[in-house]
């Protein structure tokens, strides 16, 4: 079970901390943005599935899109995790 350790005051660790979370919104805020923009060019139908016989393949600025996203929600979790463990690597 993990409880929250508090920082001293003055600490490295504070500053830390708050960089972590800092940067942890703005790649949330980006990730909703390109995911809103994904969602954007497929309509309604295209969230709940496709019945298109068709194979679907990326290209271009979808692909593009497609491994941005695929990296910031890599990142988005690593700062998740730093974020849960630093304060007790950085005290």
């Amino acid at each position: 079970m993990f409880l929250p350790v508090p920082l001293r005051a003055g600490s490295k660790g504070i500053f830390m901390v708050t960089v972590i979370n800092i940067v942890q919104i703005i790649v949330s805020v980006t990730l909703i943005v390109i995911l809103l923009i994904q969602i954007k060019g497929e309509g309604l139908s295209g969230a709940f599935g496709s019945d298109s016989p068709v194979a679907h393949q990326r290209r271009g600025l979808e692909a593009t899109l497609y491994n941005i996203t695929i990296a910031l929600a890599t990142i988005f979790m690593l700062l998740s995790l730093a974020s849960a463990l630093a304060p007790r690597f950085l005290q």
